[in-house]
């Protein structure tokens, strides 16, 4: 029997590198990269509803970053800090409260993890979160280190695997990156396994001028009840 997800306010979504660069057209695009976006906005949109907090980690490269082919390593130039290619993609519906964790920032290091040098771990112990699912860009490389690195800070971790694609330098990369995942403590997920949030906060809002009242409780909880909450939407998977 597969496990359900529900999602509490001590839930993090971390979004791993959905970036220009990282997506069609950009320097180091990623095979079917863009299609997570949708499925990742899917996961915004729940783990918003619950309350939860939403993280966006991406590569903030200086222009002589040792990960460069130029300076010695394997990839093109990407991700350099105040470019177009390091900006997340616009589809992508982060929300206004999102934390975003810059990362590989010295140029010296390769860094492929959130937790590698950043706040991440701090940022998720100040707002309590005690359980991560993650996902994004590229399932062999950031994902996974970003996963591992959770499960040795304590974390317990699901991997989105609907919301991930992988470069796949050898064919079989994404996979062993996945089954590496799995055999470290990962919980594998997809949208299907999360029971959508029932109960949506009820606040009193301000009153917007001296003319208009507030509501009362009565009235927002009035309110919220004839909300259409609709299905679900289930994705497929695709690997």
């Amino acid at each position: 029997m597969k496990e359900e997800f529900n999602i509490s306010p001590k839930d993090g979504l971390i979004i791993v590198d959905v970036q220009k660069d990282f997506l069609p057209g950009g320097s180091l695009p990623v095979p079917s990269g863009d299609e997570v976006i949708p499925v990742l906005n899917d996961y915004i949109s729940l783990f918003k509803t619950a309350r939860a907090k939403v993280f966006a980690t991406r590569d903030w490269h200086p222009p002589n970053h040792i990960s460069f082919k130029e300076f010695g390593g394997q990839w093109p130039p990407h991700c350099i800090q105040d470019t177009e290619g390091a900006e997340f993609h616009p589809a992508l519906k982060l929300p206004e409260n999102v934390t975003v964790i810059s990362k590989a920032m010295d140029p010296k290091q390769e860094s492929n993890s959130g937790f590698d040098g950043t706040t991440l771990e701090d940022e998720l112990k100040r707002g309590a979160v005690t359980r991560i699912f993650v996902g994004g860009l590229a399932t062999d490389y950031c994902v996974k280190d970003t996963v591992l690195d959770g499960l040795c800070l304590g974390f317990i971790v699901g991997l989105l695997s609907d919301a991930v694609r992988g470069i796949n330098m050898k064919a079989d990369d994404s996979e062993k990156a996945v089954s590496a995942m799995r055999i470290g403590g990962a919980k594998i997920a997809t949208l299907e396994d999360f029971t959508e949030p029932t109960d949506i906060p009820v606040e009193e809002p301000e009153a917007e001028s001296t003319s208009e009242k507030p509501l009362t409780k009565a009235e927002m909880k009035k309110k919220t009840r004839m909300r259409s909450r609709g299905p679900y939407r289930k994705t497929k998977v695709e690997r």
